[in-house]
Parts: C-alpha cells; sequence; structure tokens
C-alpha cells in the first residue's frame, strides 16, 4: 500500500496516478480492470507510478487528496493534483481523461 510519502514528495519524471479505492466495491473492481486494459492496450505500463489506495487502508490519505466518491484517480505531479476522475464507468472515458500522458 503506498504511504504518504512516496505519493506527494517524491520528485522524478513519471507522474503518479493515485487510484482510490473501496476493497468491498463491485464499481472499485470494475474500474481496476478498465484501468488495467487502458494501460495494457496503449503500453502504458511504464507512464505513471501507480499507487492503489484503499480507503479502509489509507483514510488520511482519502482525506488529504479530498476524495469523497469511490473509484476516483488522480494524477500528481510534484506536490501538484494536475487531474481528478470520480467514479470512472469505462475504458473510453479513463481513456479520454488520461489522454495528455498517454502515448
Amino acid at each position: 500500500m503506498a504511504s504518504a510519502a512516496p505519493v506527494l514528495d517524491h520528485v522524478g519524471t513519471k507522474p503518479r496516478l493515485v487510484f482510490f479505492h473501496s476493497s468491498v466495491s463491485g464499481a472499485c473492481r470494475r474500474a481496476e480492470g478498465f484501468l488495467a486494459q487502458v494501460l495494457q492496450r496503449r503500453r502504458n505500463h511504464e507512464t505513471f507510478q501507480l499507487y492503489r489506495v484503499a480507503e479502509e487502508e489509507r483514510p488520511d490519505l482519502v482525506d488529504r487528496f479530498g476524495v469523497t466518491v469511490m473509484p476516483t484517480l488522480v494524477v500528481v505531479e510534484g506536490k501538484l493534483v494536475l487531474a481528478k476522475l470520480e467514479r470512472p464507468r469505462g475504458c473510453r472515458e479513463i481513456e479520454s481523461f488520461l489522454a495528455p500522458w498517454l502515448h
């Protein structure tokens, strides 16, 4: 599980993609599958540092990022949140959201 330091303070070349989810939610499991398909289809496995944050395990990160619904995808560069997508419902929506970073 991701800790606060790598998500917030890591300075590198890759943006971080943080997947906030609930381990008991079917919608979250579906969204995770959609995300995997998008990254595989476009061969973008290395585009992001991917962090999975379960709300049950890291409520502090959920609060820090202002996440109010699960699932939520957040793109972070440096210490800045660049984009947030709540309740992604399919591959096209996720691909469109991540388009600025995908190859």
